[in-house]
């Protein structure tokens, strides 16, 4: 049995519950168990705060963790990064009061900073030569300059709302983070052989992540010519179709240049353009 240590909510919680079940992968995701046995994968889920995952998987405690990069750096724990998961996209950035004209880093010198990230702003203003004192807060850091507590916050920026409704500016961004799949250095080769069954689903998933399935009729004439436009993983699937001179082209496009290429596609004569949605891709 692998134990995989996850956020016990929000939305890394969601992010990590929804790759589990699109791997196939069934937990209740229970708000009332602290651990809690998958029904078909030899799997048990561990639910935790996010700053604690890092020491629990470093430790033993759980063999597995999904946590957010900014925690393990800041956290500083020996586990081992086995995988970037893509989701739970952030950055840790420092922003100040809209009302003041920002001139670079050096308006940083001996200021206060509010944060609950001291290891890794300590960090980057050390590479700047910057001296500044950090406050560190647990809490909600981006209320601390309005309340007189701080002149600057380095804190999580997703979308940036949380700034705006606070009358902060971004300056300066130090880090980009995003979920990853930790692992206990001395996992036992049971463990190790559960946690690559674990990674074959989860890069099925992945792989299938921002791809469409196109099936589509091509003239004979024109089959060289929309084989070389079509990107897809190998080469396409070419199957000859009942009507004489038509063949079914099959293929996988990345979602970000489906529309560029299926014009291109109907310029050289494609007909019937089927597309589908991919949930896993077995490499």
């Amino acid at each position: 049995m692998l134990r995989i240590a996850i956020q016990s909510k929000g939305r890394l919680h969601d992010d990590t519950m929804n790759l589990l079940e699109e791997a196939g992968i069934k937990v209740s995701g229970s708000k009332r168990s602290l651990l809690e046995r998958s029904q078909d994968f030899p799997l048990e889920v561990l639910y935790l705060r996010d700053d604690d995952i890092p020491e629990c998987v470093a430790t033993g405690v759980a063999d597995v963790g999904i946590v957010g990069l900014n925690e393990y750096v800041e956290r500083a724990h020996d586990a081992e990064i086995v995988r970037s998961l893509g989701f739970s996209k952030c950055r840790l950035s420092l922003a100040i009061p809209k009302s003041i004209n920002y001139t670079g880093l050096e308006w940083f010198q001996g200021k206060k900073i509010a944060t609950s990230y001291p290891k890794i702003l300590k960090d980057f203003l050390v590479s700047k030569n910057i001296k500044s004192e950090i406050h560190v807060i647990t809490g909600s850091v981006e209320v601390s300059p309005g309340i007189g507590l701080s002149d600057a916050i380095f804190d999580i920026v997703s979308s940036g709302g949380t700034l705006v409704s606070n009358n902060l500016s971004e300056v300066e961004i130090v880090m980009h983070s995003e979920a990853i799949l930790i692992a206990n250095k001395e996992i036992t080769p049971e463990k190790k052989e559960i946690l690559d069954k674990l990674l074959f689903r989860i890069e099925a998933v992945m792989n299938a992540k921002g791809k469409k399935y196109v099936l589509m009729n091509v003239p004979n004439e024109n089959l060289d010519k929309i084989v070389a436009v079509l990107p897809g993983a190998k080469s396409p699937t070419v199957m000859p179709l009942a009507t004489k001179g038509w063949n079914s082209v099959h293929t996988v496009i990345d979602e970000k240049e489906f529309w560029t290429i299926i014009g291109k596609l109907k310029d050289l004569g494609a007909q019937g353009i089927l597309v589908l949605p991919i949930e896993e891709m077995i490499p």
